[in-house]
């Protein structure tokens, strides 16, 4: 597995130049949210391996009046992707405002379903052609994102099967899923053929792993036995130093 973390949510006392310098230098690659506010420049002159970057700005994957414009917004980025070498695009199952729901939502229907599905179609032919992948996320929408909907790891994933595109996989991120969810390691093994990436952070609080009830010894082991070796990500915040944050992180994924 390679191991990576999110440069947006540790070492945030210093300029986010230096957040990356530090993460690299530490031997793990970096996740990216929005690139748009980023020195692209500053960024690629680290040498550093970008995992993960937000993939889109604006639209929402089930709505069909803004569908078009998830899938605009993510060609617009995919010049800083391939510029960073970026694998893949992360995208989420409605559009984001501060974490929040834009268009809030209590019950999905058909049409939110088709309309994601063939969204999500269309960003993997997207993907496909610049040789890149778009990860659709699950979310917690009981703290987190309210208001979101097809955002359980239940959803994602019956819409990564349903598309089964190359292209088009899972963020898979199992602090959403343990609040939403739980049972991950059945859930790690079932999704396993459509996982495009793993985030982590531990529950309560969305620190280190070790700071919460998260079993990821548990989890880790679980993906060795099922022969996982992609990208296992740090999304979550240091409680306490971040050097001893990416410490806890790799103790977990390493042991």
């Amino acid at each position: 597995m390679r191991l990576a973390v999110c440069a947006e949510m540790v070492f945030t006392d210093l300029p986010f130049v230096e957040r990356v310098t530090r993460i690299h230098e530490a031997g793990f690659d970096v996740e990216l949210w929005d690139s748009r506010n980023k020195d692209i420049a500053a960024l690629k002159a680290t040498g550093a391996r970008f995992s993960s970057m937000t993939g889109y700005s604006a639209g929402s994957l089930v709505e069909p009046d803004t569908a078009d414009l998830v899938v605009s917004t993510a060609e617009a980025l995919i010049p800083t992707a391939l510029e960073l070498g970026v694998e893949r695009l992360v995208v989420h199952p409605a559009e984001l405002v501060d974490g929040k729901a834009a268009r809030p939502h209590l019950r999905p229907d058909g049409t939110m379903w088709l309309t994601a599905a063939r969204t999500l179609e269309r960003l993997g032919e997207l993907g496909a052609r610049h040789g890149l992948t778009f990860c659709l996320e699950n979310l917690n929408t009981i703290l987190d994102h309210p208001g979101i909907p097809l955002a359980r790891a239940k959803d994602t994933l019956a819409l990564a099967r349903a598309v089964d595109h190359p292209n088009a996989r899972l963020m898979l991120d199992l602090y959403h899923a343990q609040i939403g969810e739980g049972n991950l390691i059945e859930l790690v093994r079932e999704a396993l053929p459509w996982i495009g990436e793993i985030q982590v952070a531990d529950v309560p609080g969305r620190c280190e792993p070790g700071t919460g009830e998260i079993n990821y010894a548990a989890v880790h082991r679980a993906l060795t036995d099922a022969g996982y070796t992609g990208t296992v990500g740090l999304e979550a915040y240091a409680s306490g130093d971040s050097d001893g944050a990416l410490k806890a992180f790799r103790a977990a994924f390493e042991s």
